[in-house]
């Protein structure tokens, strides 16, 4: 279809206007742009080319729509929908119709947004792109109906939905018309979600008001650009009402990935290639082709190992963590973070990727590799946030019928006060009762240490496997010494009596799997591990390719129940 109004002007420098609720970035007419961020005079032409950002300073230019269109989608792809639906002044307000009409001379546009249907790396997807040179790309009545006429279309296509918002919020002229697409919006989108179908947001600057409080946070994945504005409030009206003056970064981008609110921050320059990957592990479950893992052999040395020994080296520094067995198995593995409720939690990192075709969600407690990243990651004892990432994330592979593989590996939950403030017991309780009854494939892995109900959170799962020197344990040696002996120098003791090791775990039927390993396992010789868990995967996804949901669910609760 010809794209009427969309090209009817080309974007240059020169278009990037303040807006009247943030302000940005003036050009002057001519060949040359100044930065507002860092002053540096650009060329034009150099800022087009480098897709709107600051070659100095990576400020981000607001884009046109049709500059989206150009730059996400196949070239000669798109198909636009609804261009000809035009707003009728629901609530007749005085001046709005010769202020639309304005606008369309001015910009070349109907209404703030542009729908229609395209294909992103062959991948067909419909697509919805708000510009903020009409109104601010406030929500009318007529962009509330293009969303949710695209929304159903895509229903009824079985295609997957993106939605690039950019918006002041709702609009002021029509009332409460326009609170109205707020739900109207929300409820296409639930029956969308409900058919199994993907829905992507990308938050650009500003998304904001009532755009942010519907379509723009709903989506499986939520993508956001560096540094763009996001909140329900504006940042002045919250200034205004408490009386004092907003952090630094705060409703940035930056700000809502760290509370848990953003899967992940795209630079500009990534966008296209970082949705085509995301349409691809999601377009169908994959053709599944068992991978030839190559047989390695693993060298031991002729050494019985104690129960405090396998202790020991679970614990061990040079030990592989998650991210080593996630880069192996899963090298186009995509991370996505944040609970959707407080923050991102770095002890649990959770994302999507395929094995041998088939797409997976794999979901791992993470340590890290030294101090600072130990640190960073809380020593892998995930908080309530990183439980309810985690939960999240199993629910997004029930919906889409991905197998859940996870990697655990942690000394416990994390105990401390924020902890127990938002609820470390109820998130453990919450993961334990959802697995149970999850209608889709779980396989747990345990890498070096399981501690308690931290790692049980991980593991209620079809199969559970476990590293030969690994351990699966109520607590730490030391602390069943310290309860039961009042004496936490007789752990080498407790940990005998605790029955801890994987062997102990095969003989009382709580794993079905032990991987060997080297006994000085490190990067240097995790090849032969891999190899092995490569097979099982094998084994397991093809065991589980056609899977009854509802068989799987009862096999599931027949394992835990025999205990």
């Amino acid at each position: 279809m010809e794209l009427r109004y969309l090209f009817k002007k080309t974007q240059t420098a020169e278009d990037n206007k303040p807006s009247e609720q943030q302000e940005g970035p003036a050009a002057p007419q001519g060949l040359f742009h100044k930065c507002t961020k860092c002053q540096e005079t650009i060329f034009s032409e150099e800022l087009r080319k480098n897709s709107f950002v600051c070659p100095t300073c990576g400020n981000y230019f607001r884009m046109y729509a049709s500059t989206r269109i150009e730059e996400t989608l196949d070239e000669g792809s798109f198909e636009e929908w609804d261009a000809d639906l035009l707003e009728t002044n629901p609530l007749g307000t005085p001046g709005y119709e010769d202020k639309l009409r304005k606008l369309n001379d001015k910009t070349g546009l109907n209404e703030a947004i542009i729908t229609g249907k395209g294909r992103i790396g062959g991948h067909e997807t419909v697509i919805g792109i708000m510009d903020c040179r009409f109104m601010m790309a406030s929500m009318g009545s007529v962009v509330g109906e293009k969303i949710t006429r695209a929304v159903e279309r895509a229903t009824e296509q079985r295609l997957p939905v993106i939605l690039f918002t950019a918006s002041g919020g709702a609009r002021m002229q029509e009332g409460i018309v326009s609170l109205m697409q707020m739900a109207k919006t929300s409820a296409a989108l639930k029956r969308h979600s409900d058919a199994g179908l993907l829905y992507i947001t990308v938050l650009t600057d500003p998304t904001t008001g009532g755009v942010t409080a519907s379509f723009a946070m709903l989506g499986d994945i939520i993508l956001a650009e560096p540094g763009a504005l996001i909140g329900f409030a504006g940042p002045r009206v919250i200034e205004q009402t408490i009386g004092q003056k907003l952090p630094e970064g705060f409703q940035r981008s930056e700000f809502l990935l760290e509370h848990g609110f953003v899967d992940k921050i795209v630079e500009r320059r990534d966008i296209r290639d970082t949705l085509e990957s995301i349409l691809k592990l999601h377009e169908d479950k994959g053709q599944f082709a068992p991978e030839d893992m190559p047989e390695i052999k693993i060298s031991k040395k002729n050494t019985k190992l104690t129960p405090w020994d396998k202790v020991m080296i679970s614990r061990g520094k040079d030990r592989p963590v998650a991210e080593d067995y996630i880069k192996e198995l899963f090298p186009d593995f995509i991370e996505f973070h944040g609970d959707r409720f407080v923050r991102d939690d770095r002890a649990i990192m959770g994302g999507i990727a395929t094995f041998a075709g088939r797409s997976v969600t794999v979901i791992a407690e993470s340590k890290g590799h030294d101090t600072t990243e130990n640190i960073a990651r809380g020593f892998g004892m995930p908080s309530p946030d990183g439980y309810r990432k985690a939960l999240r994330l199993m629910k997004q592979a029930e919906k889409f019928g991905r197998p859940v593989i996870c990697l655990v590996d942690t000394p416990g939950a994390y105990c401390g006060l924020e902890a127990e403030e938002r609820g470390q017991g109820e998130a453990i309780a919450r993961n334990l009762y959802e697995m149970s009854a999850l209608k889709t494939p779980i396989l747990s892995i345990i890498i070096s240490e399981a501690g308690s109900g931290g790692a049980l959170a991980l593991a209620v799962s079809d199969e559970i496997w476990m590293l030969e020197n690994a351990i699966y344990a109520i607590l730490s040696p030391e602390g069943y010494a310290s309860i039961l002996w009042k004496d936490s120098k007789r752990a080498s003791e407790a940990a005998a009596e605790m029955k801890l090791t994987a062997e102990d775990m095969l003989r009382l039927g709580i794993v079905e799997k032990v991987i060997e390993e080297p006994t000085d396992l490190s990067m240097d010789n995790i090849n032969a591990v891999i190899s092995s868990i490569g097979s099982g995967l094998n084994e397991f996804i093809s065991a589980n390719l056609d899977f009854d949901a509802d068989k799987l669910v009862r096999g599931r609760y027949d394992r835990f129940r025999r205990f």
